[in-house]
């Protein structure tokens, strides 16, 4: 499935009830309203909200009760089980803990307060559903609760979550099925390396020579030299520095972040390419040169 959703709760519709709902689709537009400040006497009261979309938002305001978020994505049933779901919650998300539910069954998730930037939550789409539940409040008001959440296959998902796969050098066949399957593609230097000690991350500038194939516009034509750039993350531990010489870098989209995958020296990916095209056996077709 494919698309963008956003739910929010909004405090501006005194007589509304249901859930705040942009869910964007194809052309199709979804729309009702939800607010806390409503529910002063339905304190114990939870709510339902069905998202079709892949990949989206969701925005609590002032949190009474509870929610339940059932992700229901437009593919066909069967494959729920190859489906991992991640969330990442805002930077100032507050008043309500996130749990995973499963036949009645709690598991915190995320505990109200917790302050982790850039920490991302990950579990099977089988292993349960996501249960919102407000906290007690002095002053509901100033709390507002949300997260970005992504669907994706579990393949995916383990690339970007295994501690050890980001750092771990590709292999030839790794290198050419990234070229084919990533979000983006390009070939480009490293001009500097930013770690993020706190996120235990490291950004890399880069200095984009050839773009293949991006999903998002995560490299742009800069105004100053005109030349395209951008950046990609990456773990820390990995010890990614400066250095000379392309490299053809792979990744994906990961809550608006680019994410790094295979990143050979490009000499290197033009000897595995040619290689496997005098066999036949490239998975896809790319100009190499």
């Amino acid at each position: 499935a494919s698309g963008s959703c956003r739910a929010g709760w909004a405090g501006t519709q005194p007589y509304s009830r249901f859930p705040a709902l942009l869910c964007h689709l194809s052309n199709f537009l979804f729309l009702s309203f939800l607010s806390g400040l409503t529910h002063e006497s339905h304190k114990k009261d939870v709510e339902q909200v069905y998202l079709r979309c892949s990949e989206g938002s969701i925005e609590w305001m002032y949190p009474t009760g509870a929610l339940i978020v059932n992700l229901r994505p437009n593919t066909s049933p069967a494959s729920y089980k190859h489906l991992t779901v991640c969330i990442k919650p805002f930077k100032d998300s507050a008043g309500a803990n996130i749990y995973l539910e499963k036949t009645g069954e709690l598991k915190l998730l995320v505990r109200d307060g917790e302050r982790s930037p850039s920490k991302v939550y990950c579990f099977g789409y089988d292993q349960g559903g996501l249960f919102v539940e407000a906290t007690p409040q002095q002053d509901i008001s100033r709390k507002i609760t949300g997260f970005q959440y992504e669907l994706m296959s579990r393949g995916i998902a383990s690339d970007l979550h295994t501690v050890s796969a980001p750092c771990r050098p590709c292999s030839d066949t790794e290198v050419l099925l990234a070229v084919c399957t990533s979000d983006f593609v390009i070939r480009g230097s490293i001009q500097d390396v930013t770690n993020e000690a706190e996120e235990q991350e490291s950004v890399i500038h880069v200095g984009v020579n050839k773009l293949y194939r991006q999903k998002s516009k995560v490299f742009q034509l800069t105004g100053e030299s005109g030349n395209w750039r951008g950046q990609i993350k990456t773990l820390l531990e990995c010890g990614v520095r400066p250095g000379d010489g392309d490299f053809l870098f792979t990744g994906r989209m990961h809550f608006g972040e680019a994410r790094l995958g295979c990143a050979p020296r490009f000499k290197d990916f033009q000897r595995m390419y040619k290689e496997a095209k005098d066999k036949g056996l490239n998975p896809c077709e790319i100009g190499p040169d």
